[in-house]
């Protein structure tokens, strides 16, 4: 199974690479110490991978969009999500595959989100509402913990959010994440991209550019 992810690899980093120098999307960046609380804890299931079981600081992200002049709703835009999840992320670097037999997102569903590189991230569809969904992560992820994606609409606006609650799954990971910023780096270009796609998606146009929020928990100390 290392070929598949080896072919994709290099490909994959170089086009992210040109893409993130070359994008024309705003991104703002807000570092503060927080106590991050994560939300409450799924049943507990032997496969899942939990803030408890990863090593290193707990960290609290929200990338978050505003858009103008839309024409969906959120609930519609959200539905869109929900039903083709590969369509809202970039190609070159994700892609969310079923365990299942639908490509749609269902409570209790199993899916992998499969990058470059040894980065592939098996996760668990907790909840599914008609404007957001939850995922929690299971064994083989780089993370251990929740991430959310809502929209939610403001009269003429529509705000969409991507937040996580989740620690390194080990200290390799953490190396790679909270000290190199290799692989944050990497997930923020995730993101942002899946933030503008929404953006396209609803037919609407970015207020200030994308806002890339990271909380490190208190107990874990200062930035480095």
């Amino acid at each position: 199974m290392i070929l598949p992810w080896l072919w994709r690899w290099p490909p994959g980093l170089v086009l992210a690479v040109l893409r993130e120098v070359t994008s024309d999307v705003p991104v703002h960046r807000v570092e503060r110490v927080e106590s991050v609380r994560p939300p409450p804890p799924p049943s507990p299931a032997p496969d899942l991978q939990l803030p408890e079981d990863g090593v290193g600081p707990l960290f609290h992200r929200r990338y978050s969009v505003d858009i103008d002049l839309h024409l969906g709703c959120a609930e519609e835009v959200m539905g869109l999500f929900i039903a083709a999840p590969d369509r809202m992320v970039p190609g070159e670097v994700a892609s969310f595959d079923a365990e299942g037999d639908h490509v749609d997102l269902r409570p209790g569903d199993d899916l992998v989100v499969r990058m470059p590189g040894p980065w592939n991230g098996p996760v668990r569809v907790l909840e599914v509402t008609p404007t957001s969904f939850r995922l929690v992560t299971r064994r083989g992820h780089l993370e251990a913990g929740q991430i959310e994606f809502r929209a939610a609409d403001h009269g003429m606006r529509l705000l969409f959010e991507i937040e996580s609650w989740a620690r390194s799954s080990g200290w390799a990971a953490d190396l790679l994440y909270d000290r190199l910023r290799l692989s944050r780096q990497f997930q923020a270009y995730l993101w942002v991209q899946c933030c503008a796609r929404i953006c396209a998606v609803s037919g609407g146009r970015m207020r200030n550019g994308v806002e890339i929020y990271t909380g490190r928990d208190v107990l874990a100390g200062e930035w480095r």
